[in-house]
């Protein structure tokens, strides 16, 4: 299992924005969940969905709570739509532990993955993990239960989110196993599956302990990018051991782009940590560790592979500054947010961060701020990536602090409110002509038009009372790849990113 906490200290000069914009939407307190490493996702509905790792209703194998799924309102009013290890007692055969965060499909239903439970195996005390689908009121069926048959060649432990694919099958990665896996190996796997639950693996990562093999182990989240290819990361391994950056076709032919701790002193850094897209074809990504600073990197890559830091942490010794970076978003401004981890103003706590494309750095949230008596209460130690809702606000989650019964704080949901301006988003965010597209928003109430990079689509409205948060429609004939607006009775409101047309 990763280390998710880690007390190192650093230091930096970034300066800090209003505190004001931050708030504590959520608390958990143990029997609600605890520990929300993984980030949260809009829904049709408008309210935020996640998971918890640990906590809940159910104990499972541990007496720390075999984790939960839950959705939040933005005003910060959270409902429990499951408890995992439902059957009680130690064999948990819907999983447990949900490191990972969910994905809303094109069906509606949202799709995840446990790090642990699922159909009994030689290979993991309680099962090698699982993959589920949950509908939003609550209904969970286990889609595949892995390292369950001989071998262990479909990999255990996946412990990042899916992304859908534009075949609309689901993509993902596992920690460990995979056909060159074997005891005590970290390995991982890179996955297909289907939303009836058929799995395919596409690519078996070599052991970490391996020195012959440069692509890499240990493999976290993919993205597809607009040439229909899936881009990752690898913490460990690589040509020069420090992980590496991958692309790997739908049908499991890998390309290693670049192997970290190319340089001296790995001032390019080491343990890359997720990819962003951008529009020219490029990437942003963090690395958890060395860079110029050695706390840590921000970099961009272009499509061709070629690497450059844009921003390194720990570069001087003046105050405190955050490592371990990770969790980006690019928001509707252009800019980049993330998280540290550690570090801070406040110890070792960690920071929310903004950094613009050619690394303008600002902190923009240092937690712990209230102090650590009895434990920060507006969370410690970010984990999960940070998400920009449609109202224009960042959430994101903290994996301790806050209140509860754990040892150390159970854990919150944040906002911040940065003054950035409402969007529409597209599900999914590339189509061919014909297709049915979902297009969410915090309030699409009385919408007019609809058009597809100028081209004007058919609208169709949901007639569920109260403001509307959804609406459909179909990629409509001779629409090209561009920017989706829809015209509201309050103005005019843009997709966040592109609507590709796919040939």
């Amino acid at each position: 299992m990763k280390a998710y906490t880690v007390f190192l200290l650093c230091a930096a000069t970034a300066l800090a924005l209003p505190a004001q914009d931050f708030t504590t939407l959520h608390a958990f307190d143990g029997a609600d969940g605890a520990q929300p490493y993984a980030n949260l996702v809009q829904g049709a509905d408008g309210n935020l969905y996640g998971t918890t790792a640990s906590g809940g209703a159910n104990p499972g194998p541990f007496t720390d709570g075999a984790g939960t799924i839950f959705k939040i309102t933005p005003t910060g009013t959270l409902t429990t739509i499951y408890n995992f290890c439902s059957q009680g007692g130690n064999l948990c055969t819907d999983g447990y532990w949900p490191f990972a965060g969910l994905v809303q499909a094109a069906d509606g239903d949202f799709y995840g993955t446990t790090y642990a439970g699922g159909a009994p195996s030689d290979f993991c005390y309680g099962g090698c993990g699982t993959v589920f689908k949950i509908t939003p009121s609550g209904t969970l069926t286990t889609l595949h239960s892995f390292c369950s048959q001989s071998g262990c060649s479909d990999g255990a432990s996946p412990d990042s989110i899916l992304v859908q694919g534009t075949d609309r099958d689901f993509y993902g990665t596992t920690q460990y196993w995979g056909a060159n896996g074997s005891t005590g190996d970290e390995a991982g796997t890179v996955f297909k599956i289907t939303p009836s639950g058929t799995l395919t693996t596409l690519y078996s990562f070599c052991p970490r302990t391996s020195t012959s093999c440069t692509d890499g182990s240990l493999p976290g989240q993919l993205i597809q990018a607009s040439n229909g290819d899936f881009y990752g990361t690898t913490v460990d391994g690589g040509a020069n051991g420090g992980g590496t950056i991958f692309k790997i076709t739908p049908n499991g032919t890998l390309t290693s782009l670049y192997s970290f701790c190319a340089q001296p002193n790995c001032t390019d850094g080491f343990s890359p940590d997720g990819l962003v897209p951008t529009t020219s074809g490029g990437f942003y990504g963090t690395t958890s560790l060395g860079g110029g600073g050695a706390g840590g990197s921000v970099f961009k890559l272009t499509p061709g592979g070629t690497l450059t830091t844009v921003y390194s942490f720990c570069t001087t010794n003046l105050g405190r500054c955050g490592e371990y970076p990770g969790g980006l978003v690019q928001a509707t401004n252009g800019d980049f947010y993330g998280f540290t981890s550690q570090g801070g103003a406040n110890y070792y706590y960690g920071t929310v961060f903004k950094v613009t494309p050619d690394g303008a750095f600002k902190t923009v949230h240092n937690f712990c701020s209230q102090g650590g008596n009895p434990w920060c209460a507006d969370g410690a130690f970010p984990s999960g990536a940070l998400m920009q809702a449609t109202n224009g606000e960042i959430y994101g989650t903290t994996g301790n602090g806050g209140a509860g019964t754990c040892p150390s704080g159970c854990g919150v949901i944040f906002g911040l409110s940065l003054g950035l301006a409402p969007f529409v988003e597209t599900q999914p965010a590339a189509g061919k002509v014909g297709v049915l597209i979902r297009i969410l928003g915090t309030d699409l109430t009385g919408v007019s038009s609809v058009t597809f990079n100028g081209t004007p689509a058919v609208v169709g409205v949901s007639s569920a009372p109260g403001v509307v948060t959804e609406i459909t429609t179909y990629v409509p004939a001779g629409a090209t790849t561009g920017p989706v607006q829809v015209v509201t009775p309050s103005g005019t409101l843009s997709s966040n990113a592109p609507f590709r047309v796919l040939p």
